[in-house]
């Protein structure tokens, strides 16, 4: 089972710039997109035949939007659109399970906030947005099924995520201390794990986002942000992941790399 996560920055601009070849090529059985920023009928044709595809757009046009997209052999069961009741439209479109019932499966798409560490606004939106994921994922620790929470959660978790640590640490977005306590206990004391770090422990990277300004990515000054974090029964059947990194700056669909992982199910 190869599931890969990517986001795509735009799912129309990146099916211009060549996410479709990336598909084909990857080869994966499920698919997991963030940032799609398009309309719901708009994402399956992008995505491709083969697929069944699954979107959840933003409420506010041009912003956010996941979609999962699963092989036509494989049967798809219950779908849970975002967290909690009363959703602020700000949240919508970065949250959305799909349960796999013949694999005993549920794989979520998600997309949580980057924040603004100068902005009091966005960073109250993303610790509140935290909180929730906090809670949703204390549920679904209980659940009879393996989980998957895959995508952009837009926080690097210790030195060996970023290339310029010193510079970033509890000054930017993203790497900030009250950001990371939530990593710290998602894959500490609720004992999910981090499958990229769980195959490769010690690597600087590799790296899943470099920012567009300057030569961030011909340097290779990038962050990982990008994870498949699951419970530890399924991480235990990770075979072995891949970032698959453009060639070259101007053969990037994305400013992120999608991230696929291979698992014994």
């Amino acid at each position: 089972m190869r599931i890969a996560t990517c986001n795509v920055n735009g799912i129309r601009a990146a099916a211009r710039k060549g996410m479709g070849e990336w598909i084909a090529f990857a080869e994966a059985d499920v698919l997991l997109l963030q940032e799609v920023r398009a309309p719901e009928e708009l994402v399956a044709p992008l995505i491709g035949e083969g697929y069944r595809v699954i979107p959840w757009p933003c409420e506010i046009k041009g912003r956010a939007g996941v979609a999962v997209a699963v092989r036509e052999k494989l049967q798809t069961g219950a779908v849970v659109r975002g967290i909690g009741d009363d959703q602020p439209p700000v949240d919508t479109g970065r949250w959305l399970e799909v349960v796999l019932p013949d694999i005993g499966l549920r794989v979520v798409s998600a997309y949580l906030h980057s924040g603004d560490s100068s902005n009091k606004e966005k960073m109250d939106a993303k610790y509140a947005h935290l909180d929730l994921v906090q809670t949703r994922l204390e549920e679904l620790a209980e659940a009879d099924e393996h989980l998957l929470v895959a995508g952009d959660f837009n926080i690097v978790h210790t030195p060996l995520d970023i290339t310029n640590w010193k510079s970033n640490h509890n000054k930017t977005s993203g790497v900030l201390d009250s950001e990371i306590a939530y990593l710290d206990r998602w894959f500490g004391t609720m004992g999910f794990v981090d499958v990229q770090r769980r195959l490769d422990p010690d690597s600087q990277g590799p790296y899943t986002w470099w920012s567009q300004r300057g030569k961030a990515f011909d340097n290779n000054t990038g962050w990982r942000i990008d994870y498949h974090l699951t419970d530890p029964g399924l991480a235990g059947k990770a075979e072995k992941y891949r970032i698959d990194r453009a060639a070259s700056y101007d053969a990037r669909f994305s400013d992120h790399a999608p991230l696929i992982v291979d698992y014994s199910l």
